[in-house]
């Protein structure tokens, strides 16, 4: 028999919010059977929501959930006036985090990732994508996708694993990023897929980082082992990163804030979706902007993510990250929303969730709300009246 979820508010995210006022959802075998007016609800168990709000469940797209150690001590020298190559020789920066990460068992990377993942579900999440890209050797980048596959088998969340070995150049490897790349990061990824550790392969496009021609040859390992890619691009300059991940056919382009013309042309003839990071750009304090005008002109389509690390954006908040979207970068709420739910799906190659339709896996969030603009509307979360997964009402 159907569960028929009665005298709810949805935004089904079809066609902007997809807004039904008196709405119902029906589900069976874990799947979305029907939506739409209540008064046309088929026949089944009902459940009455109590007017409230019904939102798919949300989708964080990008984050580093699993890492070792903090980094508030160098959030504190930064504050206190200490220049980056400061809290470098302190031992501060992703060396720091390098460092606790590769002398973390599994079961401690697991132990510190957990209750980061909890405050995610306790917000409505019920997919999240985590990276690797801490260990920067094949050892501990085995060990962080471990712990990220672990976590989907704990939590009931459908966990994305990326594999982001091209993420910095290890002290060991300094001014040798292409040996890295030949000895640890490459051999770590096809290590990673014959265990099954890895759904997408990620890189960094940066002056500080990998050139476009260095992750070009980590896209060329991802190809041939039939994995998906996406990259963080034009951050903090242009090196042409979002052009290079559309050639590719990426899922998505990360951060952009330095985006040109050419690049947002390049990801809308290719599909690639624009995740957009508001976490790191207020934590670092940055003052260009990613150009969300030139994105909707393209008709690029715009993800939201939290961006989750120890050193540029310390949060598990994902309605905070929509909040942020909409008043630092001037996103509207619902595409703040459709960034969290529909377009985050899609940057992470998922086309069986992120919506309220027949059909879809039935993952939803149930809120104390009446509208969906109230999610980024507050600075912090709407209180969640309960979420289901799967159409377990007891998720």
């Amino acid at each position: 028999m159907a569960t028929i979820l009665t005298n709810a508010v949805l935004a089904t995210m079809a066609g902007g919010y997809g807004l039904i006022p008196r709405g119902a959802v029906a589900m069976e075998g874990g799947r979305i059977l029907w939506a739409g007016p209540e008064a046309e609800a088929p026949p089944g168990e009902r459940h009455d929501m109590g007017g409230r709000l019904i939102t798919p469940a949300l989708i964080d797209c990008h984050t580093h959930l699993v890492f070792g150690g903090q980094r508030a001590r160098e959030f504190e020298m930064r504050l206190n006036g200490a220049s980056y190559e400061e809290v470098a020789r302190a031992g501060g920066g992703i060396v720091s985090t390098v460092a606790a990460t590769r002398g973390a068992s599994e079961e401690a990377l697991v132990a510190q990732a957990l209750p980061r993942l909890d405050q995610m579900i306790a917000e409505g999440v019920g997919t999240v994508e985590v990276k690797s890209g801490y260990g920067l050797d094949v050892e501990t980048e085995l060990r962080m996708l471990r712990a990220a596959r672990r976590l989907g088998q704990m939590r009931d969340v459908r966990i994305i694993t990326t594999f982001l070995g091209a993420h910095a150049v290890p002290p060991e490897y300094k001014g040798r990023a292409g040996d890295y790349l030949a000895e640890q990061a490459i051999p770590a990824l096809r290590a990673a897929h014959a265990e099954g550790l890895v759904d997408a392969v990620d890189g960094f496009c940066e002056g500080i980082a990998f050139s476009p021609d260095q992750i070009a040859q980590v896209f060329a390992a991802a190809k041939a082992l039939g994995l998906p890619v996406k990259l963080h691009a034009e951050q903090l300059s242009n090196l042409g990163g979002a052009a290079l991940a559309a050639r590719h056919g990426a899922l998505s382009a990360d951060h952009l804030e330095w985006l040109d013309d050419d690049g947002a042309r390049a990801m809308a003839a290719a599909g690639t979706v624009a995740v957009i990071l508001p976490g790191a750009f207020y934590t670092l304090r940055e003052t260009r902007l990613p150009p969300i005008d030139l994105l909707r002109t393209h008709g690029v389509p715009m993800a939201v993510a939290t961006d989750c690390n120890p050193g540029t954006a310390p949060m598990t908040s994902l309605c905070l990250a929509m909040n942020m979207a909409c008043t630092l970068f001037r996103m509207t709420p619902q595409e703040a929303l459709a960034g969290a739910t529909a377009h985050a799906a899609h940057a992470l190659g998922l086309s069986d969730r992120g919506r309220i339709a027949p059909g879809l896996i039935a993952d939803l969030a149930v809120w104390e709300a009446g509208h969906p603009a109230e999610l980024a509307y507050r600075i912090g979360p709407t209180p969640l009246h309960r979420r289901i997964i799967g159409g377990r009402l007891d998720a």
